[in-house]
């Protein structure tokens, strides 16, 4: 079968790095291919080239057999290249129909036709087997729906390819079938779907044939039926995998003395986000926090932080109740904060790697006190190197490094104003399994040191493996907490489900009517 897509030695380079050396990629019609490699492989520099984006320094693009170079997405899209990616880049306050259309709207007499409009998304959504009122605002969909639009409007260009940039980060297990489903829909209409996820589970699920980065340069092509997960895993990272032991973490002792906590919540919550919650964190433990999306688990970091101001409960530290109306105010306490949304609410981009590395820490000494530049380059160099961020340049600009390596800095930008609490929200999501790795024995290392970290992810075995107690949350309250003395996953999931608590070792919290409450 011959591609309808093939980049053969692509090289592209940036002032001192080579983001690209020498690769190749080729979609098949009909097929649906994963790209794989660690952050920082070079995944989404070759989209970039793939869709215009990025201008192409040597090697050749060829669609149907036609050699290309994009000059922007434009042509790219006049080729039949269409790209989703992992955050919707839609307009929430028209509906689902200007979305779609959006740019390519039917005219009569001149005006946009609304009744084509909408008839003509209806076919759209109804070919792909999607029950979406095309006249409906698209922000009163949850973030699943407004995906699936988002595929939608790319398919509907007449797309030979889509790609799909980490398209089920956001998503939950039921949201991920109904997606699957679209996309085996449209390989089966003879589209080549380049699919690109750090979920390896969904990756050998749904993709027919794999290619594999590392480093800037091509490792190799799979079927992906013929390549165990542990294969895959070892070209990626170019190593065995004794990264991905299990930690050497033990679970902390319910029979020794309990010391003063170093954050304590009794009754905390807001009205509409979270029940009256009561929590207690203590020096040198990992509290994780599992729970689907909605739970309540991203609404109670919040709060624990002062992101997010609670109507009700109370906040000790260190057996002291304090105001809690800021983050500034948490900062101070010594408590820190890594959101779940990256982009919005922590990356500078535009920032060098140093200075988003050195934010919190300026923020506590004020802006009339900078931090003198001998105590910010030796602060710098020493995290780059601990957390092996890449690349090891503290003038890189933020916006130029991979998912995975952000995060670090990050982390690294909490650990310089040397917390007693952090409180980390979804920090792995969307990096690769090596960079995974090692936030996990960072995470570890920092509890053994006697930081008390609060670990929140939907991925359970990775809450599992970091845990000393599991916190349970389901529709917006705490509905169960353990010592993770060997706590098991299908243990956590019947809580979760709400089945069968009474045969769960789980102690099932009150409700949080009684809880108590300030």
């Amino acid at each position: 079968m011959e591609p309808v897509v093939e980049l053969t030695g692509i090289e592209i380079g940036f002032p001192g790095v080579k983001a690209l050396d020498g690769v190749s990629l080729r979609l098949l019609p009909g097929e649906v291919h994963a790209l794989m490699g660690e952050n920082g492989a070079g995944k989404s520099t070759l989209i970039k080239a793939l869709t215009g984006v990025y201008a192409i320094d040597a090697g050749s693009l060829r669609v149907d057999g036609q050699e290309h170079r994009f000059s922007g997405p434009a042509e790219s899209q006049a080729a039949g290249i269409s790209t989703v990616y992992q955050e919707v880049n839609l307009c929430t306050n028209l509906t689902v129909a200007e979305n779609m259309l959006l740019g390519r709207e039917p005219r009569r007499f001149g005006r946009i036709h609304t009744r084509a409009m909408n008839r003509r998304a209806a076919e759209v959504l109804a070919r792909l087997g999607l029950d979406v009122d095309p006249t409906s605002t698209l922000g009163s969909h949850p973030i699943a729906v407004q995906q699936l639009v988002a595929i939608a409007r790319a398919v509907d260009v007449d797309a030979k390819v889509l790609v799909l940039d980490e398209p089920t980060s956001s998503l939950d297990a039921d949201e991920v079938r109904v997606l699957f489903d679209v996309v085996r829909s449209l390989r089966d209409q003879g589209v080549a779907v380049l699919f690109v996820s750090h979920f390896l589970d969904q990756v050998f699920e749904l993709s027919d044939r794999m290619t594999v980065l590392r480093n800037g340069r091509f490792v190799a092509e799979h079927r992906t039926a013929e390549i165990t997960q542990l294969e895959l895993v070892q070209e990626m990272i170019g190593r065995e995998l004794e990264v991905l032991e299990r930690l050497d973490r033990q679970p902390a002792d319910p029979a020794a003395p309990a010391a003063e906590p170093v954050l304590k919540v009794v009754g905390l919550g807001r009205s509409g986000e979270l029940e009256a919650t009561d929590l207690a964190l203590h020096e040198g433990e990992v509290v994780g926090v599992a729970g689907l999306l909605g739970s309540g688990r991203t609404e109670l970091a919040r709060l624990l932080v002062g992101a997010d101001v609670a109507d009700r409960g109370e906040v000790q530290v260190q057996g002291r109740t304090r105001p809690w109306r800021s983050p500034r105010q948490a900062i101070d306490a010594g408590v820190a904060f890594s959101s779940e949304d990256r982009r919005a609410e922590g990356v500078v981009g535009d920032l060098t790697v140093a200075d988003n590395m050195i934010l919190a820490l300026q923020a506590t000494r004020g802006w009339l006190r900078p931090v003198p530049q001998r105590t910010k380059d030796e602060l710098v160099r020493r995290y780059i190197e601990a957390l092996d961020i890449r690349p090891a340049d503290p003038n890189a600009l933020m916006r130029n490094l991979s998912g995975g390596n952000q995060q670090k800095v990050l982390l690294a930008r909490w650990l310089i104003t040397e917390p007693r609490l952090l409180v980390l929200d979804e920090p792995t999501r969307g990096i690769d399994v090596g960079a995974k790795a090692q936030i996990q024995q960072l995470v570890a290392e920092l509890a053994a040191d006697g930081m008390a970290v609060v670990f929140i992810s939907a991925e359970l075995e990775e809450v599992l493996r970091l845990a000393d107690r599991v916190v349970v949350m389901r529709d917006r309250r705490k509905v169960a907490e353990q010592v993770n003395d060997g706590l098991e996953v299908s243990d956590v999931l019947r809580t979760i489900a709400g089945a069968g608590e009474s045969a769960v070792a789980l102690e099932v919290v009150p409700d949080a009517e009684e809880a108590p409450r300030a």
